[in-house]
């Protein structure tokens, strides 16, 4: 694979945006990007609480269910075109997904690769012992104790930076921060330094614009007659030509489908962030108040401007704990006078479950399609459409008491009103997620080289 030294410039190409995405896009990408490095970010928040949870049952597994499937897509055509892969796949195992990846490699016939795990990133036992506060609620960590599933804290780039250093083909992390994914190959090709801000935050803006794969080419953009996006039944997904000085050009593969502008672009770079100015990322404190986006031809957008300043002292630790059970039950009506059949039917089940005693710390009764959105309010200025989906939630302490909620709406079959149909009804655990600030000293990233045939215990 490449071993560029100082590169004028590097592709980055992202190959998913969460954990369940389309994979053709990767491989289009590992073929036709001419790419350097291709990532994949696949990890949110409640997807690393179950890959523990998965972990508990069988410590062989508990990183993402599609690696295989990624990688076995994936492998050939970036070991041929020499393109390295960087992914938080691990998610609460990278290890196993490291041995696992090697494992495959061996059976594809791809022989010499380096194949780095990063851990460091669970701080279950750290956080246990600590006396923090979550930073949502105040409340004290000590009082979800027997409740709490994970705690993983945001890694930076510097232990992937470490494993590219060391020459790794294809480094698998767990909880690492999504730009951070993106500014670790740049600092290793570019030799940035860790404390260059400015350079850093500029990086940051190159990760944030990639790591949500197909939004920026268009997909979460599409509006049709208001933003209209081609082809996004073959959306591809965006490629980042980062220059030394940081700045990029985000593009895709000529005939893949979808767009970049300067409008998909900005919204972008405006999602999910909270204060522009101040974006706390474990690498840098970026700055994108002064970001610039200049479309310079069809599918060819400049981004130049971010800046930064000294990264915090703490790093942020998602915290899962289990928080009740929810139920549900949903039923369709349709044709003439749908809606007021509708609604009769949640009076119904809000009294049933008065009647039969059901215990509930919360209930939620919407009308899909009129007012399980934006509410009764905004739904009385609007004609009643000629179909609507009744459906009914609560939480609830246990999975007993939680089922009860879709019973009784199952029950609406027989018992009226009229023409209900398409009865569903589930009962799931709530994993809920709250953050803590931890020190950084008390994180200790490491990552280290695995053969297929380690053991993952």
């Amino acid at each position: 694979m490449n071993r560029t030294g100082s590169p004028k410039r590097v592709r980055i190409g992202a190959g998913a945006g969460y954990s369940g995405d389309r994979i053709e896009p990767a491989v289009e990408l590992a073929e036709l990007g001419a790419l350097d490095y291709l990532v994949f970010e696949c990890l949110a928040e409640r997807t690393v609480a179950i890959a523990q949870q998965t972990r508990r049952h069988d410590p062989e597994l508990g990183y993402d269910p599609l690696l295989e499937a990624r990688m076995r897509a994936v492998l050939p055509v970036a070991v041929r075109n020499r393109v390295r892969i960087i992914s938080n796949m691990g998610a609460a195992n990278p290890r196993a997904a490291a041995i696992r990846t090697a494992r495959l490699a061996q059976e594809l016939g791809l022989s010499g690769l380096k194949i780095a795990a990063v851990t460091g990133d669970d701080v279950l036992d750290v956080v246990l012992q600590s006396q923090l506060r979550f930073e949502e609620s105040g409340d004290d960590v000590g009082d979800y104790t027997d409740r709490i599933v994970s705690a993983n804290a945001y890694l930076g780039a510097t232990p992937i930076v470490e494993a590219l250093a060391a020459g790794a083909d294809i480094v698998l992390t767990g909880r690492v921060a999504d730009p951070s994914l993106f500014t670790a190959p740049l600092i290793h090709a570019f030799g940035w330094r860790m404390d260059d801000w400015n350079t850093l935050g500029q990086a940051t803006v190159v990760g944030h614009l990639l790591e949500c794969a197909g939004q920026v080419t268009g997909g979460y953009f599409a509006d049709p007659g208001i933003k209209d996006v081609p082809h996004l039944a073959r959306l591809g997904f965006p490629i980042g030509e980062v220059s030394a000085d940081g700045s990029v050009v985000v593009t895709k593969v000529p005939h893949a489908g979808g767009r970049v502008t300067e409008a998909t672009c900005k919204e972008q770079l405006l999602y999910e962030i909270h204060d522009p100015q101040r974006y706390l990322q474990p690498d840098v404190v970026a700055d994108f108040s002064q970001v610039r986006v200049v479309e310079e031809a069809p599918d060819r957008v400049r981004i130049t401007g971010g800046r930064g300043v000294a990264r915090t002292g703490t790093l942020k630790v998602s915290v899962a704990y289990l928080d009740g059970y929810i139920g549900e039950g949903q039923i369709s009506y349709g044709g003439p006078g749908a809606v007021e059949r509708a609604r009769l039917a949640l009076d119904i089940v809000r009294e049933r479950l008065a009647i039969t005693g059901v215990d509930t710390s919360e209930l939620r009764f919407d009308l899909i399609g009129v007012n399980a959105l934006y509410g009764d309010a905004l739904a009385a200025h609007h004609g009643e459409p000629y179909e609507v989906r009744v459906r009914v939630a609560g939480r609830a302490a246990n999975a007993r008491e939680a089922a009860r909620i879709g019973n009784e709406v199952e029950t609406l079959y027989t018992n009226g009103p009229a023409g209900g149909g398409g009865v569903t009804k589930t009962t799931r655990e709530v994993l809920a997620v709250q953050s803590v600030l931890l020190p950084r000293e008390q994180v200790n990233p490491v990552f280290q080289f695995v053969e297929a045939n380690d053991e993952t215990a």
